[in-house]
């Protein structure tokens, strides 16, 4: 049997951290650690022969967690009570899918129907159309970055560009225009 004082001691100990948590001082990764903790302390309290009811009052949670996480100290060891992250969903495209992607793309954006080298976000469609899969456009950046492909952005420039025309204006124009006066009373002044 476990002195009073003793238990006295835990409950201060559980409104501390309460309070912690209520003004959220602790970080995510402390809150983890702590309920992993608390889960370790309730099997250390069964092990000095505390009554399940009475590991519940002392930390705060109800009577089924307290039997749940018991149990599953019982069957795994102590271990079964680590943190886990939750796993996420899984690839919606296999492996050997996958696999096949990159040929794929190295076809170019021509023989799937699209103009232009810049496909990037057209590759979605592709995935669709050999796969059955619908990713997101934002999301196929991620899986070409698995496979090593970069992402490709578009040029922002005109499709009529004339260098010839532009490189005449930068030598005979823009040379006029930067002698001219900017002051208050000259012709560039609005």
């Amino acid at each position: 049997m476990v002195p009073i004082d003793q238990d006295i001691e835990i409950l201060y100990v559980w409104q501390g951290i309460c309070s912690a948590l209520a003004m959220n001082t602790l970080s995510s990764k402390q809150a983890v650690s702590w309920l992993e903790g608390r889960r370790r302390r309730a099997w250390d309290l069964h092990q000095q022969g505390w009554s399940q009811p009475r590991i519940a009052a002392a930390l705060g949670v109800t009577h089924s967690a307290v039997s749940q996480w018991l149990q599953r100290a019982a069957t795994g060891g102590v271990d079964a009570l680590r943190a886990h992250s939750a796993p996420g969903p899984g690839p919606r495209l296999t492996s050997a899918q996958l696999a096949q992607l990159p040929a794929l793309l190295a076809a170019g954006a021509a023989a799937w129907g699209f103009r232009g080298p810049v496909w990037t976000r057209r590759v979605a469609q592709v995935i669709y159309e050999q796969f059955g899969v619908r990713y997101h456009p934002r999301h196929v950046g991620r899986l070409l970055a698995q496979l090593g492909w970069t992402v490709q952005k578009p040029i922002r420039q005109a499709t009529q560009r004339d260098e010839a025309a532009i490189a005449a204006w930068l030598t005979q124009e823009w040379p006029a225009l930067k002698k001219r006066p900017r002051g208050k009373d000259g012709p560039l002044s609005g």
